[in-house]
C-alpha cells in the first residue's frame, strides 16, 4: 500500500474543490437556462376520477351462480351482481374470527380437605 501523505491528501482536496466548483458552475447555468425558457406547462384543475363499472365475467357469474346453488340447494336466477361497499362485511367477518377463537371457562374442582 501507498502511503498518504499531507502534500498528496492535500491535491486530493484542492482537485475535489476544482470539481465541485465546475458542477455548481454547471448547475447555475443550466438552472439559468430553464428559468429563461418559456414555460409551455399548462395547469389542468383536477378532476374526481368517474367510477369504472367493471364487466363480470362469465367465469366468475358462474362461480357466484354455483355458490348461491350450493347455499340455497337450487339453481338461483340472478337478475342482477353488484358490489355494495359496507363496513359491515369486515365487521362481521371479524366478529366470526373472534367467535371462532372463544375459549370456554374452565371449571375447577375445589378439593375438600
Amino acid at each position: 500500500m501507498s502511503q498518504v501523505t499531507l502534500q498528496s491528501l492535500s491535491q486530493e482536496v484542492a482537485a475535489l474543490r476544482e470539481h465541485l466548483a465546475a458542477l455548481a458552475a454547471k448547475l447555475a447555468e443550466l438552472e439559468a437556462a430553464a428559468a429563461a425558457a418559456p414555460s409551455h406547462a399548462v395547469e389542468v384543475p383536477a378532476e374526481e376520477p368517474k367510477p369504472v363499472e367493471e364487466a363480470i365475467s362469465e367465469e366468475t357469474l358462474a362461480a357466484i351462480s354455483a355458490a348461491i346453488a350450493a347455499y340455497l340447494g337450487k339453481r338461483p336466477h340472478i337478475r342482477a351482481i353488484r358490489l355494495v361497499s359496507s363496513p359491515t362485511w369486515a365487521q362481521q367477518g371479524r366478529v366470526s374470527i373472534q367467535a371462532s377463537h372463544r375459549i370456554s371457562p374452565q371449571h375447577h374442582q375445589h378439593r375438600v380437605r
